[in-house]
């Protein structure tokens, strides 16, 4: 059998089980072909395709075993594929991933990586907080984008702080980071220049029709309350008092504008444009949230 005859068959599994999608890929072949390239050690952008594509490689009998196992796993526990793997990927940097955090792929990422808020800083973004840090997967990637700030991470569980130490160690920059408990703005350490948050932000309704998948992540970092803005209210309120002067706060809000709009509706706002729309991450300002 080779390497494409795996993943076909591996696809076509994954779509008559009925798997939910969302956690790193958003079709059945992608999430076959991620299962099997990482069982078999192959690198995730092998190509497939092409000159040097590895899609008539044979797999022996065991290797297909193995993958036969993945497979069975993904299907009967409806968890994740990172949370089996142990591993996820956000604009190209691997973060190490498990139960403990849910697994990261917020839309925060690329404009970190693109420079899309790059207007709103300067020579003055030197202290920043990435509020919900989770797995510390946006801390890592601001530390990439932006070489001469600090940044503390924090979190109300220590369960993800400690999948944050994880990444932070892996991608050294333990002189950079700094991992805080903390529930909201409470204990944190500023004011800051930029803020970034992912909090929990899913409604009521929303959250009891999520897929098993999403329901394997802690429920913590999703559940909002009635309209998935529990969080973001205290949040909001107490930002100012945590930001320097000029400083922004940019904001994931998924799929609850709506429910924002109705919350907030004297607030002046950005929206940010990222491959997940138009509407699902917002940027405002201290002098916006002050008045």
């Amino acid at each position: 059998m080779t390497l494409i005859e795996l993943i076909d068959a591996g696809a076509q599994q994954l779509a008559e089980a009925g798997i939910s999608f969302g956690h790193g890929t958003n079709n059945a072949f992608d999430e076959a072909a991620w299962l099997v390239l990482w069982q078999l050690g192959l690198p995730l952008d092998s190509p497939l395709d092409g000159p040097n594509s590895v899609s008539n490689k044979p797999v022996v009998l065991a290797s297909q075993a193995q993958v036969a196992t993945l497979l069975r796993a993904r299907i009967e526990t409806r968890q994740p594929a990172a949370y089996l793997t142990h591993e996820a990927w956000l604009q190209g940097v691997p973060f190490y991933v498990d139960e403990r955090s849910i697994v990261p792929r917020s839309p925060i990422a690329e404009l970190l990586v693109h420079g899309d808020i790059d207007p709103w800083l300067g020579p003055q973004t030197r202290r920043v907080l990435d509020l919900c840090t989770g797995n510390g997967s946006l801390a890592v990637l601001a530390a990439m984008a932006y070489p001469e700030v600090s940044i503390d991470a924090a979190d109300i569980s220590t369960d993800a702080l400690e999948v944050a130490r994880i990444n932070v160690d892996r991608h050294q920059l333990q002189q950079r980071i700094t991992l805080l408990t903390s529930d909201g703005l409470t204990q944190v350490n500023g004011p800051y220049d930029l803020i970034l948050c992912n909090p929990p932000y899913v409604n009521t309704q929303s959250m009891t029709a999520l897929p098993p998948e999403y329901r394997a992540e802690p429920a913590l970092a999703l559940a909002g309350g009635t309209d998935g803005m529990d969080f973001i209210r205290q949040l909001l309120r107490d930002a100012p008092r945590h930001m320097t002067e000029h400083a922004v706060l940019v904001l994931e809000i998924g799929h609850e504008r709506e429910h924002f709009e109705a919350a907030f509706p004297l607030l002046e706002v950005v929206w940010l444009e990222t491959s997940a729309g138009e509407d699902q991450v917002l940027l405002v300002t201290r002098e916006s949230l002050k008045s």
